[in-house]
């Protein structure tokens, strides 16, 4: 909103210093810092109505040391995070945006989703809260909406080279170079492709799958293969987030680590000039990702000031399941799903760490007569806590893994 404020203050009256809101590094930089702002002043009112409100959740009695001190903390402090995401980027990003408005369309849903889970848990004692059949069927639902908005909408477009033998094989008007004694022309269009690493080409098109038809079919049928791809994608890193969401502090920690990096990606293939220089997909109007993922990241920072140990409040699935979606649609956006399993690679171990236990656990049962475990307890973190491990130790060690990871998953870029 204020970007359209201020561009009709520059265009209308001049005025001094309006025209920096044209620069996507300025407002991305001002959401950060209303996020904040908004998560440390709307945190602590929030937490105060969740205490008169008696929003506590239940602790399960896991024989972890500390879970006691738990007691009456209040949950549903995602509704702090969400705050802190929406509000800045309605703010400062171009609402005209596809993907700004997929982007606020996910965590709203999401939002919705968890805020009903805590409700149930926190005001119908329901420890199971929702029920995760329709958690699952809400996580579904906006993936199917994801997928189509991303693959029908004439907004959403990549930037592709195309192979020709002669100039006139170019549509009119249209440059052509020649780039080691090959022609090439550049033409914005939908597009299936991703981005896949360590490989030359560094991109691969979800058509290629169906490689048994022509490429008439394929292209017809790619859809189908590409909203396989987003329902796993979403429903994976969802749940990813959940799980982790199990001591103070590591799943926000760890939230905004991937926040900053999926910005960074945004802007590296939001920016013609970057895109071209690390030979990377550039996607049209995908720089506005930008200001969302820096909202994102200042909102799980903030929320850190009141979710630090010992927290004040939970984030409950109200902030875990938006937090997760929102990582995996923006991942999405701007073609760099494939890349989540290093990055989000806390999250993939967490759930990992859960499939095993629970996997092993039956089998040995049905084999031995008794069930075995791997881990003294899962997800990983509370396997950590079982060998004495106290919970800052544990989040700063995820912490760290978490920005190795980060890190590794830009210089994905350079190993092909």
């Amino acid at each position: 909103m204020l970007y359209y404020l201020f561009k009709y203050l520059d265009q209308m009256y001049d005025l001094p210093g309006a025209g920096v809101f044209e620069y996507t590094t300025f407002r991305a930089s001002a959401a950060v810092i209303l996020s904040l702002v908004i998560s440390l002043l709307f945190g602590k009112r929030l937490i105060e109505m969740l205490r008169n409100r008696q929003a506590a959740e239940t602790i399960r009695q896991l024989g972890l040391e500390g879970e006691n001190a738990k007691k009456g903390t209040p949950t549903m402090g995602g509704l702090i995070i969400l705050a802190a995401i929406i509000i800045p980027t309605i703010l400062f990003a171009k609402l005209d945006n596809i993907y700004i408005l997929l982007m606020l369309f996910a965590t709203v849903w999401l939002g919705l989703i968890g805020f009903v889970d805590d409700y149930i848990k926190v005001y119908k004692k329901d420890k199971k809260g929702l029920a995760g059949k329709f958690k699952v069927v809400g996580q579904v639902g906006l993936s199917v909406v994801v997928a189509l908005t991303l693959y029908f909408n004439d907004n959403v477009l990549v930037r592709e080279q195309i192979k020709i033998d002669q100039v006139s094989e170019a549509p009119a008007g249209v440059e052509v170079k020649e780039i080691n004694n090959q022609l090439y022309y550049t033409i914005d269009q939908r597009s299936t492709t991703t981005t896949i690493p360590f490989v030359k080409s560094h991109e691969i098109d979800y058509s290629k799958v169906l490689f048994w038809m022509d490429s008439e079919g394929a292209n017809k049928w790619a859809w189908v293969i590409y909203l396989i791809v987003v329902v796993f994608v979403i429903v994976a890193v969802s749940n990813g987030a959940n799980l982790t969401d199990g001591i103070d502090g590591l799943a926000a920690g760890s939230s905004a680590i991937i926040g900053v990096t999926l910005a960074a990606l945004a802007f590296i293939g939001g920016n013609i000039v970057f895109a071209d220089y690390l030979d990377v997909m550039f996607i049209p109007y995908q720089s506005e990702l930008v200001i969302f993922a820096a909202a994102f990241a200042g909102a799980c920072i903030g929320f850190l000031w009141y979710n630090a140990f010992p927290a004040q409040v939970f984030m409950g699935d109200t902030g875990s399941l938006a937090i997760g979606g929102i990582i995996a649609v923006m991942a999405l956006m701007i073609r760099k799903e494939l890349l989540l399993p290093i990055l989000c690679g806390v999250f993939l171990i967490e759930n990992l760490s859960v499939m095993l236990q629970v996997s092993y656990f039956k089998y040995s049962k049905k084999r031995f007569g008794e069930g075995r475990r791997i881990f003294k307890m899962s997800p990983l973190h509370h396997h950590y806590q079982k060998l004495g491990y106290a919970e800052p130790k544990i989040v700063t060690r995820f912490w760290i893994v978490g920005i190795m990871l980060a890190i590794f998953t830009l210089v994905t870029f350079k190993l092909r």
